[in-house]
């Protein structure tokens, strides 16, 4: 029996450097060495798409049946605000200024597994975030248990 834990599980620390970059945590980067797209999540952090990823996001939008001006205000809230990013040979990817503003990411980082994607938190806002979905993914899971047909 085969046991699929998510590709991107767990929480990491890391300092960002001078240059804006941050160490992408080892048991991640095999996933990413084609490259991947960073984008702004919607809580004020970063999201890191490996490319397989950001295919099956933008294949979702072209044959969405989104009307055409809506779909045009997606499609550059998205893909105007995105980065196609390698890791570089030590790890590493460089983070944007936009982004890493848009996010409050100074000098330290949360590099938070996702199950097919990754998130960059500002450390401070994280931890209120961490909280707050701790607390309420006992409730979601209830709800969802008592809405599942048995």
């Amino acid at each position: 029996m085969v046991i699929d834990l998510g590709r991107f599980v767990g929480e990491f620390e890391h300092k960002v450097d001078a240059k804006g970059r941050i160490p992408i945590p080892p048991k991640f980067r095999a996933e990413l060495k084609d490259g991947l797209v960073l984008t702004p999540g919607v809580e004020k952090y970063i999201v890191i798409h490996p490319l397989p990823e950001w295919e099956k996001v933008t294949a979702a939008l072209n044959i969405s049946t989104i009307t055409s001006s809506k779909l045009r205000r997606i499609n550059r809230a998205i893909f105007a605000t995105s980065f196609h990013i390698n890791i570089d040979s030590q790890g590493r990817i460089v983070v944007p200024a936009p982004l890493r503003e848009y996010a409050d990411i100074k000098d330290e980082v949360i590099i938070a597994g996702a199950n097919t994607y990754i998130e960059l938190w500002n450390k401070k806002q994280w931890e209120a975030e961490k909280t707050l979905s701790q607390k309420q993914a006992w409730h979601i899971i209830e709800s969802l248990e008592t809405t599942r047909v048995r």
